[in-house]
């Protein structure tokens, strides 16, 4: 070998060494539109497509990719066997923590709290105005060429109940101030006080929900709240309100909300479905009352920008072996 091969392939070796010796990233976005990365890092970009970057086993940091669906987010993870942070970029983290079984101790599990607060309360509002209105009932009309006037209720001097009181349902509350609302009521797993009064304790629901017209559902999806709005929570709704889901679709009991909403005494706005996506066919499409739509609180143009930052933060973080933020779980 001549001594500039030799030299070519030790500069190389040292190269690959080097590169090995960081700690390595997998990122959704690709890591050159994120500013501020520290390059103490080796980063790869999957947004979980069929083929791998690297070695999974090298993979420290695995950001899962956005709206896509659990299996595909899974996948790698069992070959992770380095991995000691799992990054979400949603708020829930239910279609990923079934997985983490499988991964060593230790392992950390954050969440991308604050990223969808905005767009989600924003449409959280949008759904509440546009089924009171009768938003949809107008734009069937404008198909039709049909000048559909009448009476319809406003928001103003409504009680609204926001049932999962976290960033997102604060940044709901956020957007209502201006709407004049007669009462917002608050909701969490435990009681607590804020500047605009107190959050109740889930098991005060019963004697919260006769009083609300508007029910926000905004909580995460567990053991504890899967079908949380079922048969006995939406009896004790009023004749009339409206069921706003902006959670997750298990969070309701499909079979008694078609039940109410069919009988013509509540009315829902739902984001989120159980089942989801929603099948043709399925009788929630065409119940009275009813509006869906697709699960959209999230992916708008407020995301990425937001998306970036979190990583941003918590990849300076995690760089220079600080806390991390929004840690809701460690395996082991």
């Amino acid at each position: 070998m001549s001594a500039d091969h030799s030299d070519t392939f030790r500069q190389h070796d040292a190269t690959q060494r080097s590169s090995e010796a960081r700690d390595l990233v997998w990122l959704p976005i690709p890591p050159e539109e994120i500013d501020g990365l520290p390059d103490t890092l080796e980063y790869a970009h999957w947004d979980g497509g069929p083929d791998f970057p690297t070695d999974p086993a090298r993979c420290a940091f695995y950001c899962v990719p956005y709206m896509k669906p659990p299996q595909v987010c899974t996948r790698p993870l069992s070959a992770m066997t380095n991995l000691r942070v799992v990054q979400t970029l949603t708020a829930g983290i239910d279609h990923i923590k079934p997985a983490l079984g499988d991964l060593a101790p230790g392992v950390r599990l954050c969440n991308a709290r604050g990223v969808h607060d905005a767009s989600t309360a924003e449409l959280a509002l949008t759904l509440i105005l546009a089924s009171l209105r009768g938003i949809p009932d107008f734009v069937r009309g404008q198909d039709a060429e049909e000048w559909r006037s009448g009476f319809r209720p406003a928001l103003a001097d409504k009680s609204v109940l926001i049932v999962g009181y976290g960033a997102i349902g604060s940044a709901i509350e956020d957007r209502l101030v201006p709407f004049e609302c007669e009462r917002v009521a608050r909701v969490a797993r435990s009681p607590r006080t804020t500047e605009r009064g107190p959050v109740h304790p889930i098991d005060e629901l019963p004697q919260l929900l006769p009083e609300a017209d508007v029910v926000v559902l905004v909580t995460p999806l567990t053991e504890a709240t899967r079908g949380l709005a079922g048969a006995e929570f939406l009896s004790r709704m009023k004749d009339g309100a409206l069921l706003v889901n902006v959670s997750r679709g298990g969070v309701v009991d499909t079979k008694a909300l078609l039940a109410e909403v069919e009988s013509g005494r509540l009315r829902a706005a739902l984001d989120v479905t159980d089942p989801e996506p929603l099948p043709a066919g399925h009788p929630l499409w065409h119940a009275p009352g009813v509006l869906i739509s697709p699960h959209v609180g999230g992916p708008t143009s407020a995301f990425l920008p937001r998306a970036k930052r979190l990583l941003r933060a918590q990849l300076n973080r995690f760089a220079h072996g600080e806390s991390l933020a929004h840690l809701v779980a460690t395996t082991g």
